[in-house]
């Protein structure tokens, strides 16, 4: 976009050119030290994390006052990010307008946040709690008690995105707590929130929120159908182009929607408005954390009172954050995923920069510790409410497990930083189950076996009794991958010397080995798909690898095998095979096997 200055005398007409401002409404001491925060961390970020670009649009006392592009659009072609043309896919910045369209409803009397959502609907929410039915509220605020759902909810490239009714209706989630309870980030339920704008206005989704939401705010660069001008590409950790994930039947909650920049600077004009209820608490467990809004999360970061949402589709991210104490509102987004998935915290990061530099005098307050008896106690392995319980993607869970551990006076944790250059976090007790971030500002609350994190409004965790701990798992599968890597290689070899040990011994043997080819094989292909972590999103969402649909099949060839190991090990006892030895090491190997299909079994690997 063109710099327009106004004639505010040379200084400052100096400081906003070398500032680069873009569009500055105003260049006082707020814009400069935006801007040059700004400057300095992105441009940090896309050299550090290998981010081809991103673009920033801040707005201050109800006008823009700074949008500016860094880095390319597309690495061939190296158009240049411009904050006014280069759209960008929102992902989950778009439930807002869902938000947004749903209040707008409200105060028109057509919808009740409290009222049971089978009043608007033309199909049934599963009545899994009598009495306990899922409300308008609890979609907005991730409480509805559906369990996740990504397997398969995106659309490939060239085929028709599913109507939305039909597709929420034919793939209802389990609901897995009742409503209210805690918070766990549901798409489905947010989509099904859009689905309710467009039953009660009698309008589609896309148009309603296209001519009550966007229009009035001068929004003409957004598009909720996958508008693709100026578009810029996605890229994957690795750097390659991310190809898909970026289409889906559930445009209320993320996917469809493109925007240029200062579109969203407009809409961050209207969402600083005095008295905006989406900006009201509206849940937390517990009331010594930040809270959700309407869809809006509270991110207060060095005493400053920040409430956002981010989005992520592979390739994109991006960030709303509204101070509304100091009437400014920052939106960022970047077109690549970063090292180490670094994309996703980059925004963050940002933000809270931003916060430092206008508060330099604000520091978390220095915590007080108080004893909290035996911290032991909250000790152990805890799971994400947010998972699905039925399908394969539950094996996230094995690889990204959160732990507790208590030593000294202090508690560590593992895994709950979106920090990837932090792997652990210490936390010192402040009396009641609640932490207290040491060299931070973040907060921990337990309540009974559940983790709550300040930094994730949308997400709890659940202590796992010590036989679901994933790292036993982990222990489990490594102990059973040595021992049937050593069958694979010595059982062909001890068929053939001890051929006198009788046809259904050695065929006892030979199938014990098929057991460890076909569980060889399967582990291939699982670590294939795994190692591919650039692409594994995009696979998920569109269920789109043969590699993925084929390991589950060979999988159940491993059981079938695994039931012929079982029979061999009680005729081997009982009509004593082979030397002691002999039967001591082909049951060693049946219990490894049974170890691998158990663990497998337990995270859905049989299933695609």
């Amino acid at each position: 976009m063109k710099a327009i200055l106004t004639a505010l005398g040379g200084t400052v007409a100096a400081v906003a050119a070398c500032l680069c401002i873009a569009t500055p409404a105003r260049a006082d001491d707020t814009t400069t030290t935006v801007a040059r925060t700004a400057d300095r961390v992105i441009t940090a970020q896309l050299a550090k994390d290998h981010i081809p670009g991103a673009a920033v649009v801040v707005v201050a006392d109800g006008k823009q006052v700074y949008a500016k592009g860094y880095g390319v659009a597309d690495t061939g072609r190296r158009t240049p990010v411009d904050p006014a043309r280069t759209r960008f896919y929102l992902g989950s910045v778009t439930k807002l307008f869902t938000a947004t369209a749903v209040q707008q409803l409200v105060d028109a009397g057509k919808l009740d946040l409290d009222a049971d959502v089978n009043t608007y609907l033309d199909f049934r929410i599963r009545d899994s709690y009598p009495g306990r039915p899922v409300r308008v509220r609890n979609l907005l605020t991730h409480t509805s008690g559906f369990e996740d759902q990504v397997l398969g909810v995106a659309t490939p490239a060239g085929t028709p995105v599913p109507k939305l009714g039909p597709w929420l209706a034919q793939h209802q989630p389990a609901r897995v707590r009742p409503p209210g309870t805690l918070a766990s980030y549901d798409n489905y339920g947010v989509a099904l929130a859009g689905y309710l704008v467009q039953r009660v206005s009698g309008e589609s989704y896309e148009r309603y929120v296209q001519e009550h939401v966007l229009a009035p705010l001068g929004m003409r660069h957004t598009s909720l159908t996958n508008g693709t001008e100026h578009l810029a590409t996605g890229y994957r950790s690795d750097g390659t182009v991310a190809t898909g994930g970026q289409r889906g039947p559930l445009t209320p909650a993320g996917p469809n929607v493109t925007a240029v920049p200062t579109d969203l600077g407009r809409y961050l004009i209207e969402q600083l408005r005095p008295g905006n209820p989406l900006l009201h608490r509206q849940f937390t467990p517990d009331k010594r954390l930040p809270g959700m809004g309407l869809i809006y999360e509270e991110h207060p970061h060095d005493g400053t009172r920040v409430i956002a949402k981010d989005g992520d589709v592979p390739g994109y991210h991006d960030y709303v954050a509204l101070l509304p104490d100091d009437d400014l509102g920052i939106y960022v987004a970047y077109n690549g995923d970063g090292v180490d998935n670094s994309g996703g915290y980059a925004r963050r990061e940002l933000v809270d920069r931003v916060v430092e530099a206008l508060h330099p005098d604000r520091h978390p307050a220095t915590p007080t510790r108080h004893a909290d008896g035996d911290l032991s106690r909250y000790a152990g392995s805890y799971r994400t409410t947010r998972y699905n319980h039925h399908d394969l993607t539950k094996v996230t869970q094995l690889v990204s497990p959160v732990t507790v551990t208590a030593h000294d006076d202090e508690l560590t944790t593992t895994g709950l930083s979106d920090n990837p250059a932090v792997s652990e976090q210490h936390w010192i007790p402040l009396g009641h189950g609640l932490f207290a971030e040491r060299d931070g500002d973040a907060r921990l609350a337990f309540d009974g076996d559940v983790l709550l994190d300040s930094e994730s409004p949308s997400a709890a965790y659940q202590r796992l009794a010590w036989y679901q701990a994933p790292m036993l798992h982990l222990e489990l599968l490594i102990a059973a991958i040595l021992i049937l890597a050593y069958a694979l290689v010595a059982w062909p070899i001890a068929a053939i010397v001890q051929r006198r040990a009788g046809l259904l011994a050695n065929l006892a043997r030979w199938g014990g080995w098929g057991a460890t080819v076909s569980a060889f094989a399967f582990l291939t292909l699982f670590a294939m798909v795994m190692s591919d972590a650039a692409a594994l999103n995009e696979h998920i969402t569109l269920n789109d690898s043969a590699v993925l649909h084929a390991a589950p099949v060979l999988l159940r060839v491993t059981f079938g095998f695994t039931a012929l190991l079982l029979t061999g090990s009680v005729l081997a006892w009982v009509r004593r095979w082979w030397r002691l030895p002999g039967r001591i090491g082909y049951t060693v190997v049946t219990l490894a096997a049974v170890a691998l299909c158990l663990v497998s079994a337990y995270y859905n690997l049989m299933l695609d």
